[in-house]
């Protein structure tokens, strides 16, 4: 009887730990889209709540794929910034939520090993092109409240107001063409990314804000352009570089 209870209580345990080990990680997977509270509990649990030593989940891992979908998924912000029907300073206070939860999100897949390669660049990416995404919509969403409350929406105020929030939506875009100085870091699926993320984003950005000062864009792109050895991200960069030349020849007045 000693040796069977033994027997059952080992287990007992062996259960019990298996349980444990199983809901470890928790993910609300089953959700169709994903708020703010459900990004901020996936977020800390990515950043804090796996070993030093344990693998995060990654989109080539069928078993954490769905994780890293959900994670990155923009229909998760797109779902309430672009529903016309909600109120503009509702949307606006929601896109700022989730730029918040963005910023801490950008922080999870950082990590390189021995050989300062990034250990997640793909998934890292996806994240970065998450915000890129949604500072266009946060941003846009943030200046339609300035004009609205302001008695005179044409002043020069709301104008430089307005000027300035589109400047600082272009630095940040910026942060992520910086990436090129950490080509060496990237796969080659990471590098065809990357330059998949220049050319669908700064493409949206340049002609949402066609007056804008794109010559901060055109410079660091030209910088990188140099400095770049990957086919896929020289060939976005020039891409970007001529849509800017575009525009800037469509605001030149014509000669007579």
């Amino acid at each position: 009887m000693f040796k069977i209870k033994g027997v059952l209580l080992i287990l007992t345990l062996f259960i019990l730990s298996s349980c444990e080990e199983k809901i470890e990680h928790e993910f609300p997977t089953e959700k169709r889209y994903w708020d703010t509270k459900d990004y901020h509990s996936a977020i800390l649990e990515l950043r804090y709540g796996y070993k030093q030593d344990e693998k995060l989940p990654t989109l080539d891992d069928p078993t954490t794929r769905l994780i890293v979908e959900k994670l990155t998924d923009q229909q998760n912000f797109k779902v309430v910034l672009d529903d016309t029907e909600l109120g503009g300073k509702h949307r606006n206070e929601i896109g700022q939520d989730f730029f918040e939860e963005y910023r801490g999100m950008s922080q999870i897949y950082t990590a390189r090993d021995r050989k300062d390669n990034y250990l997640y660049d793909i998934e890292m990416l996806a994240v970065e092109q998450f915000g890129l995404a949604l500072q266009l919509r946060y941003f846009k969403l943030g200046n339609d409240q300035v004009k609205e409350q302001a008695d005179d929406p044409n002043s020069s105020s709301v104008k430089n107001t307005v000027n300035k929030n589109i400047n600082v939506l272009i630095g940040n875009y910026l942060l992520y063409l910086d990436e090129i100085n950490n080509e060496d870091a990237f796969s080659t699926t990471g590098k065809d990314k990357l330059a998949k993320g220049i050319d669908t984003y700064f493409t949206l950005l340049i002609n949402t804000y066609p007056d804008a000062n794109l010559k901060r864009i055109k410079n660091k792109a030209e910088l990188m352009l140099k400095k770049s050895e990957s086919n896929s991200i020289k060939k976005s960069l020039e891409d970007i570089i001529n849509l800017i030349d575009s525009k800037q020849t469509k605001d030149q007045p014509e000669n007579h």
